[in-house]
């Protein structure tokens, strides 16, 4: 019986750490990959199936294209593209060069890497693609403008995604997990604090993972979320945005 195979960015911490202990309790061998080897090391030693870790950078485009290289003929049967991460402030005044690595990896790396596992997947006819973006990717983003435009394009590429590979009949699922504040280090990378009580991150991988599993296309963890998702499509965007830019401004340090 072939042993089936995980392969998760991100996976040093937070959500990406708990799906990989999601998986390995299903009996998955996992492919993890982030910058932080130690992390990995130390998740891997607790893990019972195979694990091989991967420390690596992927908002350095050539990284994303040598991961791929590596491990495209080890029979990956699930991609989670989890590795993100925030800033918060004025437009004017955050950082440019962070912003530019945080478009590499929330958005060049996701695309680079959903683009060639898809197309294995599709050719073999099998796989899951779970990509991690955010509820933030559902309105706009005032004080953490180029966070919330990232995960906005993970989760409309997702969804394109999705319709292409229904129009051809594939077997090849892809699902987007759109989580709301989560107790994770985001905060301290983002340099921002929640004030909304935020989701534990062992329930939002076992649920995703759960729901993935299951076919769904677009993973909303918890009632609240569930909620904002479904009336925000009713608010005007002007009011959206005045509402959004008052929440992200009481997150501020």
């Amino acid at each position: 019986m072939k042993k089936l195979k995980a392969l998760i960015t991100g996976a040093s911490s937070g959500i990406g750490r708990d799906m990989a202990r999601v998986l390995s309790s299903k009996g998955y061998d996992l492919i993890l990959v982030a910058r932080n080897k130690k992390e990995l090391e130390k998740l891997k030693d607790e893990l019972k199936t195979n694990v091989e870790i991967i420390s690596m950078d992927l908002s350095d485009v050539d990284n994303c294209k040598k991961l791929y290289e590596q491990v495209k003929d080890k029979n990956i049967d699930i991609l989670i593209n989890n590795a993100g991460f925030g800033n918060i402030g004025s437009f004017r005044k955050t950082d440019m060069d962070k912003e530019l690595s945080m478009i590499d990896l929330n958005i060049k790396a996701v695309h680079i890497l959903t683009k060639l596992f898809l197309n294995d997947f599709v050719e073999r006819d099998s796989g899951y693609i779970l990509n991690v973006s955010s509820a933030s990717a559902f309105q706009p983003g005032p004080l953490m403008a180029t966070y919330y435009s990232t995960k906005s394009y993970v989760y409309h590429l997702t969804l394109a995604l999705y319709e292409e590979l229904r129009h051809i009949k594939s077997n090849v699922k892809v699902s987007c997990l759109c989580p709301g504040p989560v107790n994770t280090n985001f905060n301290e990378v983002a340099n921002c604090e929640f004030k909304m009580e935020g989701l534990s991150s062992e329930y939002v991988a076992k649920y995703a993972i759960d729901k993935m599993l299951k076919n769904k296309l677009l993973i909303i963890p918890g009632f609240t979320i569930k909620l904002v998702y479904i009336f925000g499509r009713f608010i005007p965007n002007k009011l959206k945005m005045r509402i959004t830019y008052n929440i992200q401004h009481r997150k501020t340090k």
